[in-house]
């Protein structure tokens, strides 16, 4: 299976990667706000304020596209400045941006804004240390479909940023024989077989528990296999027994702590569901000045 970058469907400043962003931000603004912001009404309507917004820890900066939406949704003449970069590191007690607009349009959009950016930097900054963890060696860091409901593509937008690659984007977007639908079809052959002839134009994978399965798989014309739950010396033996002829992912029980030597048996993948699944959002703050 050849990995899906999310930049070749959805390139930024493209109008489908503002499509992703605005309905993200619709729907985030709409569960909100709902019939209103209760508390921002104290202020007076046409009260101007400026704010600027202080990361807490060290993070690689992603979701500004998300933010600025957020902002100008409410306020189209709301004034960003933004002193960072998209993917750039950044470190505790940095100004992030600066901004400036009505009062309540900034109080309103504050929570979301700030929700966005702690999360896809959250995403963007965990990849980061399983990209650098495993540098010098061949294999790529590959998210998995274990997002949070309804980020789907900014989280994997984000997993890019951090510099990894995207698995497929969703079930339509490629296909993956799991352990069940093996077990539906009756063997990895039949199964296999069946997807190879029916769709001829999608990547398809197959997911293998032994050495034994592994060889089936091989010996179904399979060209991307992945690993699932091998211990390292079961890697290096696929590694061996398949000697180029299909690509190797490995998944299941990676952690920062395990993804190097497991990058150094020669698999050509590492999938790692945490990326998006397990993030603890980025401390940032915004202050009205």
């Amino acid at each position: 299976m050849s990995p899906t970058l999310f930049a070749q469907r959805f390139p930024r400043g493209s109008q489908a990667f503002i499509d992703i962003v605005k309905h993200d931000v619709k729907q985030a603004l709409a569960e909100d706000i709902g019939s209103g912001d209760l508390t921002a009404a104290l202020v007076p309507a046409t009260q101007q304020a400026q704010a600027s917004i202080i990361s807490h820890e060290n993070a690689v900066i992603c979701g500004i596209d998300w933010v600025n939406t957020c902002f100008l949704e409410l306020d189209k003449d709301t004034k960003i400045k933004w002193l960072v970069n998209e993917g750039e590191q950044i470190t505790s007690n940095q100004l992030l941006f600066e901004i400036s607009g009505n009062a309540r349009a900034l109080l309103t959009a504050e929570r979301c804004a700030l929700n966005f950016l702690q999360t896809l930097s959250a995403v963007a900054t965990q990849t980061r240390e399983y990209v650098e963890a495993i540098a010098g060696t061949k294999a790529q860091i590959l998210d998995t479909r274990k997002t949070i409901p309804g980020l789907r593509l900014a989280q994997k937008y984000a997993v890019t940023v951090g510099g990894g690659v995207n698995q497929r984007l969703a079930l339509y977007d490629g296909i993956l024989i799991k352990e069940n639908h093996i077990a539906a079809a009756g063997s990895i052959h039949v199964a296999l077989e069946h997807a190879l002839k029916t769709n001829k134009n999608v990547s398809i994978q197959i997911e293998v528990e032994n050495l034994d399965e592994l060889q089936q798989a091989l010996n179904a014309g399979a060209t991307s296999i992945l690993l699932d739950n091998f211990t390292i010396a079961d890697m290096q033996e696929s590694v061996r027994i398949t000697n180029r002829r299909a690509l190797l992912e490995a998944s299941g029980n990676v952690n920062l702590s395990t993804v190097r030597i497991i990058a150094e048996t020669g698999v050509d993948r590492i999938s790692v569901g945490s990326l998006t699944k397990n993030i603890r959002a980025i401390d940032l703050s915004m202050r009205i000045k």
